[in-house]
């Protein structure tokens, strides 16, 4: 450590006056320029443990590009002009540790990038930045967003990158960056820059696709489908989950722009932040729309539920009233029919001592009396409208 800490670390030849600023002028160690390496490698996950890949740069151009972390900080060392690129994915902690005793991390810096699930910040520990984003990316055949987590390093002469997931894919970003030395020139602000600009430029087919889901879910709505309010709660969820994300960007490009003022940062990577920070401004106001949409849907999908409901309950009650409406009329029939029956039963008792059995009128008196109870019985039904 004694001999990284006496390393000069002057970039002049970057043109960083933010970086002039955070660490003392020392004259460029002398040593033979080194050879420029062939075209640009993927970054490939079977690197040596969880590097994904470690580039050294001077001069906005590539001129090594080490296997191992060992390796890198020893060319690093070897080139006080230097800046190295160190991306890693899902280091262990052993790796990080390393990280942290070359390039003087703050401890709770490297605690917050071994675990995943940190809101976006960015905080300053000396001349180093921490930044947390989160990434995201709309899967088409899920239809659903996949969030991931980026941690940045950003020092005087090195940016490392600490990916948990799958986006934003940072091999892209490289290349970027080594397309146009001159903007690589600028220095590990540069890098940072460009990684801002990535996790936002992938926000933008997030929400076309997260609207594309929205409408959607409002033409289903109006078809009555029974599974739309599912649908409405998962994407409720990642609507507030890529708002998560997004809002807390506004407020950190502010800072990282008056930043970038405060130490004269090259201007056109001050406007370039803007252009970035214009974005995410943006996009957060899309998202904040899309939560609100869906909160209204969801109103709506629940005011169409009821009165679906209400439609049913309706005709179960009309169709009980109905039928209510026959028993009675039943009820009242068997009732009328039941007098008579019931007089005729008592005369077909065959008993041979029974009143009125040899009185000539015994007949007609019950005939007579069957009629007075049903008529009686009709009307009274009539009159309460059972019948």
């Amino acid at each position: 450590m004694a001999e990284r800490r006496a390393r000069p670390a002057s970039k002049s030849a970057r043109g960083s006056v933010w970086r002039r600023a955070l660490t003392p002028p020392a004259p460029p160690a002398g040593r033979p320029p080194a050879p420029r390496p062939g075209p640009v490698e993927p970054e490939r996950p079977d690197r040596a443990a969880s590097v994904v890949q470690a580039v050294l740069y001077e001069d906005g151009v590539r001129v090594a590009a080490p296997a191992s972390l060992a390796e890198t900080y020893r060319a690093l060392r070897e080139a006080p002009s230097g800046m190295a690129w160190i991306g890693l994915a899902r280091p262990t902690e052993g790796e990080l540790l390393s990280l942290a005793a070359e390039f003087d991390l703050h401890p709770l810096a490297v605690e917050d990038a071994l675990e995943a699930h940190q809101r976006p910040k960015v905080e300053r520990y000396g001349d180093t930045l921490f930044v947390v984003l989160r990434a995201a990316r709309y899967l088409d055949a899920s239809e659903e967003v996949d969030f991931g987590e980026l941690h940045v390093f950003v020092g005087p002469d090195f940016v490392i990158t600490v990916r948990h997931g799958a986006a934003p894919d940072l091999s892209a970003v490289r290349r970027r960056m080594e397309e146009t030395p001159e903007l690589l020139r600028l220095g590990p602000e540069a890098v940072l820059y460009a990684i801002l600009d990535a996790v936002v430029d992938d926000y933008v087919p997030v929400v076309a696709g997260v609207q594309n889901d929205i409408d959607e879910i409002e033409t289903e709505v109006f078809r009555g489908d029974p599974e739309v309010s599912r649908r409405i709660y998962e994407l409720s969820r990642e609507v507030v989950e890529f708002q998560r994300a997004t809002r807390p960007l506004v407020g950190m490009l502010h800072g990282l722009m008056a930043g970038f003022t405060k130490y004269e940062t090259d201007d056109e990577l001050q406007s370039h932040l803007r252009d970035v920070a214009d974005h995410v401004a943006h996009t957060s106001e899309r998202v904040d729309g899309f939560r609100q949409a869906l909160t209204d849907i969801l109103t709506v999908n629940a005011t169409l539920v009821t009165q679906q409901q209400n439609a049913e309950m309706r005709a179960l009650a009309e169709a009980g009233f109905e039928q209510n409406e026959e028993i009675k009329k039943i009820s009242s029939w068997a009732a009328i029919l039941f007098a008579p029956t019931l007089v005729g039963t008592v005369y077909g008792m065959n008993f041979k001592h029974m009143p009125e059995l040899s009185w000539s009128f015994g007949y007609p008196l019950a005939i007579g009396l069957m009629g007075v109870v049903c008529a009686s019985l009709y009307v009274i039904f009539k009159r309460r409208d059972w019948l």
